[in-house]
């Protein structure tokens, strides 16, 4: 059962068959709707490129109840992979995120070349570069600073399903600042405490403190105000 996920009498709902054993009270059906191939069989369903094969998912990571990454991918140049999994005006994505209670889907183009791969995943972040060690299959990603804490998501959430979906352990770094890094193998309270530091920071230098604003305004007001003396007017003889 999916966190958000409420049952109710009459309510329809669709369930993913993970198992069916036969016991000797009868049949054994185990249902769920956190599998991750539950969002795989909603797609197929909705989805008539994706039944036909036209369509292919090529992986799927998920945290059941709150996101899933869906990367999809096509050998026909006629179709756009993404705009058939959203349909005109949103509709068929509407749906699928309906039959899932709300859960937040992202559409990734798949694509071979890792380093690709990897920067459509972190989406919707921007990723500035990519550096793969092939060894550890781990990817070093850079971020500007206003990308961080987007790329890594709540929690570390983006990172973590970025890594799931592309089989790469993912270490996001600020550009301007290598030392601070967040891994998509960190525990949420390592990522908050990092996350934390970022925003603190962010308030430091753009908050002006209350005693520079006062002394700011007594500068001003307190100043002296100097007047012009006019001339005097000049005398007209009187003939």
């Amino acid at each position: 059962q999916s966190p958000r996920d409420r049952y109710r009498p009459g309510t329809r709902m669709r369930f993913y068959i993970m198992s069916v054993e036969m016991t000797q009270r009868g049949p054994d059906i185990i249902l769920s709707r956190t599998h991750t191939d539950m969002v795989r069989s909603v797609f197929e369903q909705e989805i008539p490129e994706i039944a036909s094969g036209e369509v292919e998912i090529k992986g799927i990571a998920r945290d059941a109840g709150a996101r899933s990454k869906v990367a999809v991918f096509t050998d026909d140049e006629s179709i756009d992979p993404i705009g058939s999994c959203i349909g005109q005006r949103g509709s068929r994505i509407t749906t699928i995120i309906d039959e899932l209670d709300g859960e937040k889907v992202d559409i990734i183009q798949y694509s071979d070349d890792a380093q690709a791969y990897i920067k459509e995943a972190l989406s919707p972040a921007k990723v500035d570069k990519v550096e793969l060690e092939e060894e550890t299959k781990t990817a070093n990603v850079h971020v500007v600073e206003d990308q961080f804490s987007l790329a890594i998501g709540r929690g570390g959430q983006n990172v973590r399903l970025a890594a799931q979906l592309t089989g790469w352990e993912i270490n996001v770094l600020q550009l301007d600042d290598p030392d601070k890094v967040v891994s998509s193998e960190d525990g949420e309270e390592a990522v908050e405490e990092v996350l934390t530091e970022t925003d603190s920071a962010e308030e430091a230098t753009t908050d002006v403190p209350a005693e520079e604003v006062e002394a700011t305004e007594e500068t001003v007001t307190e100043a002296p105000v100097e007047v012009a003396e006019e001339p005097p007017a000049e005398e007209t003889p009187v003939e």
